[in-house]
């Protein structure tokens, strides 16, 4: 069974997310989508919380397990025995960063691969802090993201005013 993880912070995940998993999940028998914990980067759900609205969203996909993880996801992928990481390319600006990550991840283990996938062109210019800045201004974010996390966002913006 071949196996890739696809990791990320997915504060919140959205749907160029759910398009690339559905992307990866053609490819491999099984998809574990990692959530870092990343409390640097300003997240504004819990770990635990993205966990479970990726969980939702990604309920009808089939073959997708979604774990929350912390630390190097070299480690992570090589303790669970997954010899592929998945990785999102939407623009040129991505690559650079996405190349050296890819490369030192081979220097930590090189029994790692990684595959870059390029999402549908409607989700290109979709990320998940852009998303954040329209939701926190009343912005439309319907199609940018699933059902479950556009009402839970607006409803965490809401608390936070």
């Amino acid at each position: 069974m071949r196996g890739a993880v696809f990791a990320g912070t997915f504060d919140p995940v959205t749907n160029g997310h759910l398009d690339l998993m559905q992307r990866a999940i053609r490819m491999f028998d099984s998809l574990t989508v990692a959530v870092a914990e990343r409390a640097e980067k300003g997240v504004i759900f819990t770990q635990a919380e993205r966990v479970e609205m990726i969980r939702e969203a990604s309920s009808s996909l089939g073959r997708i397990t979604v774990e929350p993880f912390a630390g190097l996801l070299v480690d992570f992928a090589k303790q669970r025995k997954i010899p592929i990481l998945v990785r999102g390319l939407r623009f040129i600006s991505d690559f650079e960063y996405e190349f050296q990550m890819a490369l030192m991840n081979r220097r930590l283990h090189d029994e790692i691969e990684t595959v870059f996938l390029m999402p549908s062109e409607t989700y290109t210019y979709l990320n998940a802090s852009l998303v954040k800045e329209i939701a926190r201004y009343g912005g439309a974010i319907e199609g940018l993201v699933p059902p479950n996390v556009a009402a839970r966002l607006r409803e965490r913006l809401r608390q936070a005013r």
